[in-house]
């Protein structure tokens, strides 16, 4: 547990500027997807088995949408704005699909700074190897508060 460690912030809202990017390069392994479909006791046939989506108009096995997200949602929780941030909404689309074994390129970029209501908006679209867009959205993403000192050492312990 991470109790007694401090961890370091992600960015506070008045350091985050519109137009800034981050770019992540993601690569789907079979030990992720394997991960994520014991993880959340998924087991959709579209996912996993050859034969039924062969069948399919997608020809083969696709990664879910959610893991997607999943990757989507840590970039935000580690980078941009990082740790102690928290998305307030999402609107993802997935235009294609993603199959295994695919290297995914993701850009996500400030469009908008609320200082008010302490609220970033985050333009965010993936593309394949064949430069296809194969996600696009828009989060809102509350940064990390600026936290007082507590001057107690009530909390030493934990």
């Amino acid at each position: 547990m991470l109790l007694g460690k401090k961890r370091k912030l992600g960015r506070k809202i008045e350091e985050i500027t519109v137009g800034e990017k981050l770019t992540l390069t993601e690569k789907i392994e079979d030990k992720d997807l394997l991960l994520y479909l014991g993880l959340t006791n998924d087991s959709n046939p579209l996912y996993i088995q050859h034969d039924y989506a062969s069948q399919t108009p997608f020809k083969k096995p696709i990664v879910p949408s959610a893991m997607l997200t999943g990757i989507i949602t840590s970039a935000i929780s580690k980078y941009l704005p990082g740790p102690g941030s928290q998305i307030l909404k999402q609107t993802i689309e997935f235009p294609k699909p993603v199959y295994h074994y695919a290297t995914i390129q993701f850009l996500f970029e400030v469009s908008e700074v609320h200082p008010k209501s302490h609220v970033v908006t985050i333009e965010v679209q993936a593309t394949n190897e064949e430069d296809e867009t194969v996600i696009k959205g828009t989060l809102e993403v509350c940064p990390p508060h600026k936290l007082e000192k507590m001057n107690g050492h009530a909390l030493e312990n934990f």
